[in-house]
């Protein structure tokens, strides 16, 4: 681990400082330990890595597919060889169980198995004599420059929802990870190194908002692909566009689960402690507002309220623990000040993790599992992205008004069902209004060849991350109509 060093961006195959001496310290939130400092780039180091891009792209369009996943074939290897260095690191600096963390980055190196499939993922089609001696067929091209604005809470594994397909296709790319974890990118790049990928088809810019937004205003930059905060997502997705630039901006979620009485209530418990609590509610798939329905109600409250009190809290490198701390001081703050207005709307706190005490780390940005009963459903906290281990409980009467309340709240990334019932599971697939359904699975996460679908608003886009739909993005068509003349009637 590079401590106390300021981190360099990789520009044009080669690792440069950033000409600022301004940077934010990257702090263990476990234990509050600085573990490094990163730049806060500006737009010359912006500009610098978008033309390094624009320039290698004209030579790693006209590489054979076959040849471009030939690098990634290598960097599965390598990512495969590193994955306990990079789960550390990941560990380290976002503060996920170790656990958590190899979880992460087996979805990373899923994505760039199914991105290697690029010679048939990016075929086009043909139809002959569409009239007489007239021929008519689609290729598929890549689009230039593409940008890639990560979040925090999946360090290891969201560039790569977009990263190998951007290149797989022959785009060249900048990721600019954010500023509050950035050592595992840093770690990926120095891996890519060794797989003697062209300089400039990938460029690494670390940096805050003023790089966000010299990547949403530069000319040259085709494409933004963004996950993180619903306000944030709406920003980059209307700024992109304004520019004339594909976006597909992931936002932020609520992921209300509903609980039938038929439910297993032991598996369901388990699966939905794991959903509400892991990655200490800091994904943007974690459950957050269970919906029991009928004699459900109490099985599952006294249920969860056992599993969130047995729930070891800790250092994630540390054996036996289940969940680590938040990312900041100023997220538990804020999460503790959420909890509290819960109370204030009329909710009832059956397990308060607020204010812990973890011996030995005193300084990190821990909370425990928290359960809220009674809460409001059109009060904030049922509405509110809380992004910690908070978990609320609303009862209602009959499944059709559990689908109701789904489906009027503003967001639409997940929402689940735990039923033993096929009918129940049918009716709640086809009438929730959530782009990733769960039947009796607690974080609806998708596989990389499907799309990593959501709707309303924790959505801005046409196209998804992941799968058939990353390589839509990643392309632009071309519709070729041939006609030749009949040459041989002259011999």
């Amino acid at each position: 681990m590079e401590s106390l060093t300021v981190l360099q961006n990789y520009i044009n195959g080669v690792w440069t400082a950033a000409s600022t001496s301004d940077a934010l310290e990257v702090t263990n939130p476990a234990t509050a330990e600085v573990l490094a400092r990163v730049p806060l780039s500006s737009m010359v180091e912006l500009d610098q890595a978008a033309q390094a891009a624009a320039n290698a792209f004209q030579s790693w369009r006209r590489t054979p597919a076959t040849d471009r996943v030939q690098f990634l074939f290598q960097l599965k290897i390598l990512l495969e060889e590193n994955i306990d260095d990079l789960a550390r690191t990941i560990t380290l600096e976002c503060g996920k169980t170790l656990t958590e963390s190899q979880g992460e980055l087996r979805r990373a190196i899923e994505n760039v198995e199914i991105a290697c499939g690029i010679p048939i993922l990016m075929q086009g089609y043909t139809s002959e004599d569409i009239a007489r001696g007239i021929d008519e067929f689609m290729i598929r091209q890549p689009i230039g420059v593409t940008a890639i604005i990560a979040p925090f809470n999946f360090p290891g594994m969201i560039p790569f929802w977009f990263m190998p397909y951007a290149i797989a296709c022959g785009n060249t790319c900048i990721i600019k990870p954010s500023e509050r974890v950035p050592l595992t990118m840093h770690k990926v790049f120095q891996l890519l190194e060794k797989t003697g990928l062209p300089a400039g088809v990938l460029n690494l810019v670390n940096g805050s908002k003023q790089v966000v937004d010299a990547i949403l205003d530069h000319p040259t930059i085709r494409a933004i692909s963004f996950v993180g905060s619903t306000p944030v997502a709406r920003y980059v997705y209307s700024r992109a566009a304004a520019n004339g630039k594909r976006a597909q901006c992931q936002g932020g979620a609520k992921n209300p689960v509903i609980v039938l009485p038929d439910a297993d209530i032991d598996m369901t418990t388990r699966i939905m402690a794991d959903s509400a609590f892991g990655c200490a509610g800091q994904r943007c798939l974690a459950a957050s507002v269970a919906i029991t329905v009928g004699s459900a109600r109490q099985l599952f409250t006294d249920a969860m309220v056992a599993a969130a009190e047995s729930r070891q809290v800790g250092f994630g490198l540390n054996a036996g623990v289940q969940m680590g701390p938040v990312i900041t001081p100023q997220s538990k703050t804020r999460i503790e000040g959420l909890i509290q207005q819960g109370v204030a709307e009329g909710a009832t706190v059956l397990v308060d993790g607020r204010h812990p005490v973890i011996p030995g780390y005193e300084q990190g940005n821990f909370l425990r599992p928290t359960v809220l009963q009674n809460v409001d459903p059109e009060g904030q906290i049922a509405k509110t992205e809380i992004f910690g281990p908070v978990l609320s409980l609303i009862h209602l009467d009959t499944i059709e008004a559990a689908i109701a309340l789904v489906n009027r709240g503003q967001y639409g990334n997940m929402a689940c069902l735990f039923t033993s019932s096929g009918a129940a599971a049918r009716k709640f697939r086809y009438e929730a209004e959530a782009g990733n359904i769960g039947i009796n699975i607690g974080v609806a996460a998708p596989m990389a060849f499907f799309p990593f679908s959501g709707w309303k608003d924790s959505f801005f886009g046409d196209l998804h991350g992941q799968g058939q739909q990353a390589i839509e993005f990643f392309t632009q068509t071309k519709v070729i109509v041939e006609r030749w003349q009949d040459w041989t009637r002259q011999f």
